[in-house]
């Protein structure tokens, strides 16, 4: 029995990106057309296009589509930017077909990436935002992540103006916390 992916996708966008108010073309189209399922392990193909989290490799989850989806809309990348993506394969192979420039950072030392970007993503959780990433961005430049503090997290936005970088929240996420940007251990008695 043979498997129809690109109906897949179709209903992906169509039960999860689009009735969560994602409505930018840009985006569904890229969502249309991207093989998510070749990111991750043939034994975890099948969790391509659910409504889920799914693991990449040991401690690295793609986003669920739904929520790639509200997080580059909040983030509004144009054709043309750069971008870096943080433990992002999903959003850097969105953000390509899309126009954008974009640099893969899965390795290394993931809290001090090089250069400056006009968009950065992370599709990991983190416990607190690095300085590094928001001193990456680039004047006008946009960042969006899943902070996690306990169960639940928000994705938050933040931008680079002349005044500094702001934050607002776009949406609740309990997306995985990435191995290395847990919260600092606390005394407690």
């Amino acid at each position: 029995m043979s498997v129809d992916l690109a109906a897949q996708r179709y209903n992906m966008v169509e039960s999860q990106v689009r009735p969560a108010d994602v409505t930018d073309y840009a985006i569904q189209d890229a969502m249309a057309a991207a093989p998510r399922e070749r990111l991750l392990p043939a034994d975890k193909a099948y969790l391509a296009y659910a409504d889920a989290e799914a693991e990449y490799a040991p401690g690295r989850w793609l986003l669920k589509p739904r929520d790639v989806g509200k997080l580059l809309q909040g983030i509004r990348p144009r054709a043309g930017e750069r971008a870096l993506a943080i433990c992002a394969p999903y959003a850097a192979m969105l953000l390509e077909a899309m126009g954008l420039s974009v640099t893969l950072l899965d390795d290394g030392d993931l809290k001090a990436p090089a250069g400056v970007y006009d968009v950065i993503v992370c599709e990991g959780g983190v416990a607190s935002v690095p300085p590094g990433w928001t001193a990456a961005l680039a004047p006008g430049g946009r960042l969006g992540v899943v902070v996690r503090e306990g169960v639940v997290g928000r994705a938050l936005l933040y931008v680079r103006s002349e005044a500094g970088v702001g934050d607002r929240d776009l949406f609740d996420c309990a997306q995985p916390i990435l191995p290395g940007f847990e919260p600092a251990a606390g005394f407690a008695f």
